[in-house]
């Protein structure tokens, strides 16, 4: 992938087709999430990590969406990082790698990297893009998601049951720069790892969360108001 040409279109200096009476790009996209911080990451209502960093992974598939003229369901897509000290202060993270499955097209690849770095509205001084087989599956309370089998990043996440053993939802929280999203399905991780473009991590029982999201052009980035 041409990185100059991602980030020319993050900027807004290559235009994309804009469809008549409606946004030139939107997609709504199921998240499975974990990261280094204890449960609920305090990142969404603070200026820093818990830690002097949020080592994070990220396992996505597109239920609908397009760019201009290409069609987004289906496509998925997977982001490991680490959003470091100076995200809510610089909005610049430490590093991430986008990684998608080998079923996402040419065109879909290449529509979704501005549309991800839009909505997280974060400068990457070390961003990598690479190809990986994504599996994700969630089966009761257990979600559990791979990137290359498992080899590259692994997630197993065990959703809180709550009073009433039905889970617990977090509402009215933004999710970065998102329009819309459905809620927090607040999990915790069995194990959460990554060994990937020279980064390595692991944790278990940290943060970890469900989550459908909204978003489409005029994305801005940012987590909340209370940011």
């Amino acid at each position: 992938m041409n990185i100059v040409r991602v980030v020319l279109w993050a900027l807004g200096l290559i235009p994309v087709l804009t469809l008549p009476g409606g946004p030139s790009w939107k997609m709504k996209a199921d998240y499975i999430e974990a990261c280094s911080c204890h449960a609920f990451c305090q990142c969404y209502f603070n200026k820093t990590a818990e830690h002097p960093h949020c080592e994070f992974n990220m396992a996505v598939k597109v239920r609908e969406g397009y760019s201009g003229s290409v069609k987004l369901a289906g496509a998925k897509y997977w982001l490991t990082g680490d959003l470091g000290p100076d995200w809510g202060t610089l909005k610049k993270g430490a590093w991430v790698v986008v990684s998608f499955d080998p079923a996402t097209s040419k065109e879909q690849r290449d529509a979704l990297a501005p549309m991800i770095l839009k909505t997280y509205g974060l400068e990457w001084p070390e961003l990598k893009v690479q190809e990986a087989p994504i599996e994700i599956n969630r089966d009761g309370d257990i979600a559990e998601a791979k990137l290359g089998g498992g080899n590259l990043a692994y997630m197993k996440l065990k959703r809180v049951p709550g009073m009433d053993g039905k889970g617990v939802v977090l509402h009215n929280v933004s999710y970065f720069g998102a329009q819309k999203n459905d809620g927090f399905e607040i999990y915790k991780s069995i194990e959460h790892r990554a060994n990937t473009q020279g980064h390595q991590f692991s944790h278990s029982d940290r943060n970890a969360f469900l989550i459908s999201i909204e978003t489409q052009e005029g994305a801005t980035g940012g987590m909340g108001s209370s940011n």
